[in-house]
C-alpha cells in the first residue's frame, strides 16, 4: 500500500473492512459449521485457507481477472459451478462419516480428515467464488490514491482486509467452540449432526450454484 494514502482514507478502509467482514455469509457459515462438526482446530484451520483463498481473489482482482468475469458471463459461470459442486461434494463426504466423535479425540483420527486437507477444502471453497474477486474490483479502488499506481495498492489493500476477515473468522471459531460442547451432550445433536453439517454445505453449493452475477459474498 503506497505511504501516500491519507490516514483519513485508511481509517474509513479499516472501519468499512471491518464492517463488511463481521457480516455473516457463506464463508462465516462453512467456517462456524466445520468448527461445530470438527472442533477448534478445525475452524481455524479453515479460517487459514479461507483467507488465502480470498487473498488468491485479490490479486486475481489486481490483475484483471474481475473485469473478465464481469464481462464474460461464461467464465464467471464454469467458475462458480466449480464452486457449487466443491461444496456439494463436502456434503456428500460429511454424509460419509461414520460414529459419534468423543470430546477428547484427535480431530484427525476422528475425522478422517487431515489438517491439509481441512485447509485445502477452505482454499478452495473461497478461491472457487468469482463473486469474491469482484467485490474487491469494486470495492478496493475507492480508497486507492490516485497518485500511486493501482496494483500495489490493491494488492496491499486486499492483503489487510483478508487479515482483518481472518480475524473476524477467527472470532466466530472461538464463539462456535464454546457452544460445542452443549450441542455435544445432546443425543439427538450427536445422531444428526453429520446429517445437519451435509445439510449445510449442500445448502450453500445451491445458493452458490443460483446467486445473482454481481451479488457480493
Amino acid at each position: 500500500m503506497h505511504t501516500f494514502l491519507p490516514h483519513s482514507m485508511l481509517l474509513a478502509f479499516l472501519g468499512a473492512s471491518l464492517a463488511l467482514a463481521a457480516t455473516p455469509g457463506p464463508g462465516v457459515l462453512f467456517i462456524v459449521t466445520r468448527t461445530l462438526s470438527q472442533g477448534r482446530k478445525a475452524g481455524l484451520v479453515s479460517v487459514a485457507g479461507v483467507a488465502l483463498g480470498n487473498f488468491g481473489n485479490a490479486v486475481g482482482a489486481s490483475l484483471g481477472l474481475a473485469a473478465l468475469f464481469a464481462l464474460s458471463a461464461v467464465a464467471f459461470s464454469i467458475v462458480k459451478l466449480l464452486g457449487a459442486c466443491y461444496l456439494v461434494y463436502l456434503g456428500w463426504c460429511a454424509l460419509r462419516v461414520r460414529g459419534e466423535r468423543g470430546a477428547g479425540r484427535d480431530l484427525q483420527a476422528a475425522d478422517g480428515l487431515s489438517l491439509t486437507r481441512i485447509f485445502r477444502d477452505g482454499f478452495w471453497v473461497a478461491l472457487l467464488n468469482p463473486k469474491t474477486a469482484i467485490f474487491f474490483a469494486a470495492f478496493l479502488p475507492q480508497f486507492f490514491d490516485t497518485r500511486a499506481p493501482g496494483m500495489p495498492q490493491s494488492v496491499g489493500l486486499g492483503a489487510i482486509f483478508v487479515m482483518i476477515a481472518a480475524c473476524t473468522d477467527t472470532a466466530y471459531v472461538l464463539a462456535a467452540d464454546r457452544v460445542a460442547p452443549a450441542m455435544r451432550r445432546l443425543s439427538t445433536a450427536m445422531a444428526w449432526g453429520r446429517y445437519l453439517t451435509a445439510g449445510v454445505f449442500f445448502g450453500l453449493g445451491i445458493f452458490t450454484a443460483v446467486a445473482g452475477h454481481r451479488a457480493p459474498d
